[in-house]
């Protein structure tokens, strides 16, 4: 079986929303990353000169090939994602190998047999 990893950078507030609709859209899970902070083209800075970083989440998907295109699709209506500044980031990446996923597989096909 072929595998993409999906990978999400988004607000904390809409993380939830995202796994969820990454579920339903036949996703197994996913590790989730709290508390990343990143830099846009221009630094931001606030009170007393402090810079601001707003935290996100980086959420990695590793998806069934056939069901990536639903799952990513999924992920970015369901976290408001597009090309617009600062909505989030969604990569899909080719993954050559991955081991431990067998289990995972079985149990996912029985409930959400490939079309």
């Amino acid at each position: 079986m072929d595998y993409k990893l999906i990978l999400v950078f988004v607000e904390d507030e809409k993380a939830d929303r995202v796994l969820d609709a990454a579920r339903s859209a036949g996703a197994t899970g996913a590790t989730v990353i709290p508390n990343a902070v990143g830099q846009g083209k221009a630094r931001q800075f606030g009170l007393f000169g402090l810079e601001v970083l707003s935290p996100r989440q980086i959420l990695l998907m590793l998806v069934e090939q056939p069901r990536a295109s639903a799952v990513l699709d999924a992920v970015c209506k369901a976290g408001g994602l597009d090309e617009s500044v600062d909505t989030g980031i969604v990569l899909e990446l080719d993954v050559s190998r991955a081991v431990g996923l067998t289990e995972h597989i079985k149990e996912l096909l029985k409930e959400h047999p490939l079309k």
